[in-house]
């Protein structure tokens, strides 16, 4: 398991998210790892 702190834009969606998994973690993410990332929401 491989948790992603700071900031995770969540607007990239599933390609994006799995290309900074690539560039920040240096992991492949279709090798069977599970990626965490921290959603923090606010609401206006």
């Amino acid at each position: 398991m491989w948790l992603a702190t700071g900031h995770t834009d969540m607007r990239k969606g599933f390609v994006g998210l799995a290309l900074q998994v690539q560039e920040v973690l240096r992991r492949d993410p279709n090798g069977g790892h599970l990626f965490v990332s921290a959603v923090d929401a606010a609401i206006w």
